[in-house]
């Protein structure tokens, strides 16, 4: 009777198991299959402020044109090579491979037309530039990849990257792209936004965790195992939006907060 009722038990908690793994892939799917994000946040299409004039717009990884697979390349370069070190040359190839994956969402951050003055955005190479366009009329200035995946059987939007040119920084930018996406990981049921930084990007990791107030989430190689995270060159942040989430990906002194 015991070894039936324990069975029985056993069955349900199973098909439990199966039915939230369902519902969160259906979750992931759904968020995925949008093709632009921006459409629900028409306030987030344009960004004026502290002597800045951007708009932004949708793409995906695999519907790339080859200019902007450039841009991408050449920004990441420019900002990461250094944060990264001897790791760089490996690195390029996987973020490579990453930008064109179909799982790939973007937000383009463009110089607006109506920007009366271009001391502010430096002039890249002509790579930048569309079929149409002219000079550095609407020329790409940063972007930010992400993806709907689920981390401890939690839906979380992870951010891959958030790059800017220099031009572009410090300006308030980079916290707005943040809000942003913030409210699409909301919109789509995601249990957190998560991203992960380099330690040697002190910059990064200051705007995060203070600006932001991301904290280093339980699945970052300093929390799972302290020494191995001591040989890690990075962490892995998150900031979460249930219960749930907090319970599985948070740092444990968050738990109770």
């Amino acid at each position: 009777m015991c070894k039936h009722v324990n069975w029985k038990r056993n069955g349900v908690q199973h098909h439990m198991v199966l039915e939230k793994k369902k519902a969160i892939d259906e979750i992931i799917k759904k968020a995925s299959s949008v093709k632009d994000h921006l459409v629900s946040f028409p306030p987030f299409c344009h960004y004026e402020r502290n002597g800045l004039s951007v708009c932004l717009e949708s793409g995906l990884g695999d519907q790339l044109a080859p200019p902007v697979k450039k841009y991408i390349q050449n920004l990441l370069k420019v900002n990461m090579e250094g944060p990264y070190g001897p790791e760089w040359q490996m690195e390029e190839k996987v973020k490579r491979r990453e930008m064109v994956s179909p799982e790939a969402h973007y937000i383009f951050v463009r110089q607006s037309t109506n920007t009366t003055s271009n001391e502010n955005l430096s002039t890249k190479s002509e790579e930048t530039t569309y079929p149409g366009q002219t000079g550095d009329r609407n020329r790409l200035v940063g972007f930010v990849h992400y993806r709907f995946i689920v981390e401890e059987d939690i839906p979380v939007v992870y951010v891959y990257e958030l790059q800017l040119e220099t031009c572009t920084q410090r300006k308030g930018l980079g916290k707005f792209l943040m809000q942003l996406i913030e409210l699409i990981a909301r919109k789509n049921h995601m249990g957190a936004v998560m991203l992960t930084v380099q330690k040697a990007n002190v910059l990064a990791m200051n705007f995060y965790t203070t600006k932001l107030r991301y904290v280093i989430s339980n699945i970052s190689p300093s929390r799972v195992d302290p020494l191995i995270g001591a040989e890690k060159s990075y962490e892995i942040l998150c900031k979460t939006f249930d219960s749930e989430a907090r319970a599985k990906l948070e740092e444990k002194q968050q738990d109770d907060g």
